[in-house]
């Protein structure tokens, strides 16, 4: 065989695998992609309605500019209600933000210590999760803990326990998805374990340190532990495609505004959520930014220090098949180039 057959066997191979892939690649997630790009952002979150959410909000705020708001499509389906910028939204794991800076105050006052262990912590784990004598809290914290995840267990979100204990007994007796500190896997399960142990050190629930030590030092007053603790017409509504129900009165976990998570953010990364001391820790173990997910809620909250601008975005439709989070993504990056070019 030629060189130049090799070649054109290749080529056509390449080809075919191209065409194949695109067969597996959603529609909608194409069309979002090729799209030419609006002009505002407004535009670009009327497209986003357009592609399948129910409806959205972003938050932009740009150093030495006014914060700006955005909303488009429905705050709640059922009765028409335009989406509001400044509705509570379930935040998902943003909230290992502020789990993560709580864990960083702790340790900075000598309360935690991140190279104890699980079973220095909580004793009554040993040998109900394996390796729990060598996890310390270092590696909950940035996901290196081998621990399985709760929310990956058959059917979880079928019907989910309404309780840490019922959580973490999912997990009782699992193997370990590899020794501590010797690989990534992101699990749920490491920030219910320091929920767990900050609410024995301080002695009441760790959110509640959380309100004195980072809500109120930022004035923040629209983040709350759950729906439980707010006005649930004040929150808005979540859809899972497939689902009839609005899932909006379903306890899972923190619910913020976008402002809220905004100012939270921009303190985080400039530092001024910190005494002295504390970032060094704080930049050693976690990260500035995260995505949140829960069934209905899809959130992403990152600083980007080209522009210096803290982008919110919120998505209040998700799907079995996690399109609309690969679509979330799309919709946000998108926003950027927006943002970027204006």
């Amino acid at each position: 065989m030629t060189k130049r057959k090799t070649k054109r066997i290749i080529k056509i191979a390449l080809l075919a695998g191209t065409i194949v892939s695109m067969f597996f690649v959603p529609w909608i997630l194409v069309r979002a992609w090729i799209l030419p790009l609006p002009d505002t952002i407004q535009e670009q979150l009327n497209e986003a309605v357009d592609l399948g959410f129910v409806g959205i909000i972003v938050y932009v705020d740009r150093g030495g500019k006014q914060p700006a708001f955005f909303a488009a499509g429905l705050h709640n389906r059922e009765n028409k209600i335009p989406a509001n910028p400044n509705a509570l939204f379930k935040i998902g794991s943003i909230s290992k933000l502020y789990n993560a800076v709580a864990v960083t105050k702790l340790v900075h006052d000598s309360l935690l210590s991140l190279d104890k262990t699980l079973v220095d912590y909580m004793p009554d784990l040993k040998g109900k999760i394996e390796n729990a004598g060598k996890i310390t809290l270092r590696m909950l914290v940035q996901h290196r803990s081998g621990i399985p995840d709760y929310t990956d267990t058959p059917d979880y979100w079928a019907a989910p326990p309404k309780s840490n204990e019922e959580n973490l007994e999912l997990i009782f007796d699992m193997p370990a998805g590899f020794e501590p500190g010797e690989n990534y896997e992101y699990s749920n399960t490491n920030y219910l374990l320091l929920s767990e142990i900050m609410d024995r050190i301080v002695g009441y629930p760790h959110f509640q340190f959380i309100q004195e030590h980072i809500l109120n030092r930022l004035n923040l007053k629209n983040t709350f532990p759950s729906v439980n603790d707010v006005n649930i017409d004040d929150v808005m509504s979540g859809y899972h495609v497939g689902y009839p129900l609005d899932l909006k009165t379903d306890n899972r976990g923190m619910v913020a505004s976008a402002e809220d998570v905004g100012i939270f953010l921009r303190a985080l990364n400039n530092g001024t959520l910190f005494d002295e001391g504390e970032q060094e820790i704080y930049s050693s173990i976690y990260e500035y930014g995260h995505k949140g997910w829960v069934p209905g809620y899809q959130s992403i909250a990152k600083y980007h220090k080209d522009i210096d601008a803290v982008v919110i975005q919120f998505t209040n439709t998700t799907d079995p098949k996690m399109y609309n989070w690969n679509l979330a993504d799309i919709e946000y990056s998108r926003l950027l180039k927006i943002i970027r070019k204006n």
